[in-house]
């Protein structure tokens, strides 16, 4: 009788062990998919009067700045307070044409094309646009 109770015990372990695992499994995939949509949220493609541009995932539209050299930002202190990066999770991933640009502050940012993006303190709504040509530096991202 021993014997059959220490098999029946052995048998009701094993579905336990099993679902344990597929959960660890569910859980983990879960993760990964999380991971990656937050990156494919960090920017979309919008379409301002008929131009599709790209923006941040509130509809900021993005901008690159020609003193930039490619995967490489040289937008600091005041220039980042007024055209304020991008940022990109500590362990955000490529995407396609978007690469992650690290910043000497230790923080990292996300790039199109190579290109560091931004947006720009003086737009107040998506959808603005009004920090495109300033300085003749700074240019709207426009989705191709």
């Amino acid at each position: 009788m021993e014997k059959e109770a220490a098999i029946s015990r052995a048998l009701l372990r094993i579905p336990r062990e099993i679902s344990m695992k597929t959960i660890t499994a569910g859980l983990a995939a879960l993760l990964l998919s999380t991971a990656a949509s937050f990156a494919a949220e960090a920017w979309k493609e919008a379409d301002v009067g008929g131009t599709k541009i790209y923006t941040d995932a509130n509809g900021m539209t993005l901008y690159t700045y020609d003193k930039d050299e490619k995967g490489k930002t040289n937008c600091y202190d005041k220039c980042a307070t007024n055209w304020p990066p991008l940022k990109a999770e500590a362990d955000a991933k490529a995407d396609g044409e978007w690469t992650v640009v690290d910043r000497t502050d230790g923080t990292k940012m996300w790039a199109y094309e190579g290109k560091p993006v931004y947006t720009f303190i003086k737009d107040k709504k998506a959808g603005d646009m009004t920090g495109d040509g300033v300085g003749e530096v700074w240019h709207v991202v426009k989705a191709d």
